[in-house]
Formats: C-alpha cells, structure tokens, sequence
C-alpha cells in the first residue's frame, strides 16, 4: 500500500477536497476517488514509511471525543462503516484527523479491520484504543466500545484540565515576581550603586554586592546563562527519557508534598476508569491489565500493574494481586475484590473511578489553598530579599549623612 496525497471534487457539493488516500497504485487510488462519488483532480504519491506507521501532527483529545461520538452514531445507526468513517470526515474540521480519517476509509475498503488501521497512528490512537476497537468488533458491539471511548475521553480530559487549571495561578505569580526582581535589580538598584559610588571608602552590603553580581551576570552575560540553561533543560529531559529518570520524577510525583496526594488519587482514577472501559468491552483480564499499565502514565504504577498481572496469571484474583501494593491506595483492591466475588467488577471499578475523581476535585481545592499561602511566603522573601539590596545602602547614606552633619 501507498499513500498520495489528492485533491478532487465533490460530484453532489461541487466542494474542492484535498486530503490522503491509500492505494496499491496511483490507478487504484483514481478508483477509489470515483468509487467514493469524488471526480480526481491531481494525485501525487507521498513517501512510503517503512513500518507503515504514520506520524503526523497532534490531535486535540477534544476533536477525537468527537470522532468517536460521531462514528459511535453513525455504526449505531446502521451506516456501513466506510460510508460511516467517510461521512465524519467530510464534518471533520482538524485537517491532521482529516487525512487520518482519509487513510483509515482506504485501509478499511482495502480489507484492514478499523482496529488495525488506526493501528498506524499511534500518535493519535493509543493501545487503550485500539483495544477496545478490536474489543468491539470481536464481539459486534463496536458503537457501544466508541460510546464508552468517548465518555472515559471526555472524563480523562476534565480531570487533566482542573489539574493543569490548579498550576496556573502560581505559574502566573512566579512569572511576575521574577519579571518585577529583574526591573529592581537592572534599573533601580544600579542607580541606588551609582549614588553610593560617589562616597569615598564607603562599602556596599554583601546582600546588595551578591544581587549586583548575578544582574552583572544575566545583563553582560546573557549568552551563557541561556547555554546553561538551554544545556540543563536538555540534560534533563534526556534523562527523564531514561528509566532511572523516569523512575525517579514517577516517584517523586506520587510523594512530593503537596501533590503527592493528588497525583496519587488522579492514577487510581486513571486505572478504575480503564480499566471498567476495557472489561466492559470484553477485553480479557491480562489483556486489560497489560493494557491499562500502559495508558496510566506512571511507571511505579505500571510495575505495580504488571506483577499484578503475574499474579493473575499464576491463579490469584486481581484484587488479592493489588492488595498490600504501596503504591494502590485500600480502597482500590477491597472494591475490586467486592467485584469479583459479586460479578460486578465492572460496575465495581466504575464507582471506584467516580470515587476517586471526586476526590480529586477535593485534592485540587486543597492544594490551591496550600499553594496560595506558600506562594505568598516565597514571594514575601524574594521580596525582603530585593528590598534590602536597594534600602540597606540608602539607609547606609542617609546615617553617614547625618554622622557628616553632626
């Protein structure tokens, strides 16, 4: 298969499309072009991956809640799924979905199942995805696997978004304060320096002398604060691509106070909400926890996941497998457990996710509140800080001054 890129004319809107397409030749594309009720105006061949696996822009998790939504209606409606695939393309606005949309309509009419086309853009769809694509066409509910794709979508997204909301405010805070330290230091406190300067034998407090040096240096020496800065922004993220580094900064999120207890309950969330996805699908037990270790985004939390796995695999149950792990919190295993043994492990990991999503709404009031008062202390000290470089050799003047005068 080859992917080209075309530009062809709608025969009932008269709409100029221009998108991408997957074909064995440039004469099978044209086909499949006429076939669609399109008239080809230029097609021209792209430049074949060599693991069939495209990459293209990011797509906002917004606009793929509404794919899934859209195709969920559609299948649910009885629409063949080419036609279906193709009718949410023409509605779909976002031109990187748009053309992966395009190339999932020629995989599909080319005889791949859904599941495997949207297998080749990983950067868009992950494997919880995919799973539940390939849950839902095994087993013929594939309208109810999108439903359920888009509602965790949509509850993954909040979460995040209240998360991310929390960090604003003191992000805000610390980027005045700084843009205000760099005014006093550059502008004023030379000033204060220059007057000063003027007395003979007259010394500068070390606080003033220490500030001085480090405007001296990010002033006349810009170029090499940026080149140690841009080098340990560099040598970090390298680092933190690495196990040990991701380990590390994991670890370092599940217990670093305040948020220890917010990222904690945010991942039992992420797992319970998954994970009821995933078995309500259908998806095996192994095949789910392999999966969902993958999607929680946490390393610790994916260890812990998978030697649950190796439980599961040698007999025990899923909730025993959990239970006394230092990284799930009680709760977690007891219900999963109450699950199992009712039949309701679905519904069981529903309330959990529910459960913990609350709490996180509560986390996040918290931390705010925790963050306000700590963001006014640093403040309050960088403050002090910079008002004693400026006021002590002021107040240093004025008592000579008036030493001189008596």
């Amino acid at each position: 298969m080859q992917t080209f890129t075309y530009s062809a004319r709608d025969n009932k809107t008269g709409e100029r499309i221009k998108a991408q397409i997957e074909a064995e030749d440039q004469q099978s594309a044209s086909k499949l072009l006429v076939e669609r009720g399109l008239a080809p105006l230029e097609i021209t061949a792209d430049k074949v991956s060599s693991v069939g696996v495209t990459r293209r822009g990011r797509v906002p998790a917004k606009e793929r809640v509404i794919f899934s939504r859209q195709l969920a209606t559609l299948v649910n409606a009885g629409l063949p799924l080419v036609q279906s695939l193709d009718t949410v393309r023409k509605q779909t606005k976002n031109k990187n979905l748009n053309s992966i949309i395009s190339r999932l309509v020629s995989d599909v009419e080319a005889g791949s199942s859904l599941s495997e086309a949207l297998a080749k853009s990983p950067d868009t769809f992950d494997e919880v995805y995919i799973s539940l694509v390939a849950a839902g066409e095994a087993s013929g509910t594939l309208d109810n696997s999108l439903e359920r794709l888009a509602n965790q979508q949509e509850k993954d997204a909040e979460v995040i978004s209240k998360v991310r909301g929390a960090l604003i405010y003191p992000l805000i805070v610390l980027i005045v304060l700084f843009a205000v330290a760099g005014f006093m230091t550059t502008k004023v406190l030379p000033e204060v320096v220059s007057i000063y300067s003027t007395i003979p034998g007259a010394q500068l407090p070390f606080i003033t002398v220490a500030i001085l040096k480090i405007s001296h240096l990010t002033t006349h020496y810009w170029w090499i604060t940026i080149v140690v800065v841009a080098a340990v922004v560099f040598a970090l993220r390298r680092w933190l691509k690495t196990p040990s580094g991701r380990h590390f900064f994991d670890r370092l999120k599940l217990h670093m106070w305040p948020i220890g207890a917010l990222m904690s309950k945010l991942y039992m969330a992420r797992f319970a909400r998954t994970s009821s996805t995933l078995i309500g699908s259908g998806v095996p037990m192994i095949k789910m926890l392999n999966t969902t270790a993958k999607a929680v985004g946490n390393s610790i939390i994916t260890d812990s996941i998978n030697q649950a796995a190796d439980k599961v695999k040698g007999g025990k149950s899923l909730g025993d497998s959990l239970r006394g792990d230092p990284n799930f919190l009680d709760l977690v295993p007891n219900m999963i457990y109450i699950g199992e043994q009712s039949g309701q492990l679905e519904n069981m990991m529903s309330k959990v996710a529910d459960y913990y999503e609350r709490q996180v709404d509560d986390e996040i009031k918290t931390v705010s509140t925790i963050i306000e008062p700590v963001m006014m202390v640093i403040v309050g000290v960088i403050a002090l800080i910079i008002v004693a470089a400026v006021l002590l050799p002021i107040y240093h003047l004025a008592g000579t001054n008036l030493s001189a005068g008596l």
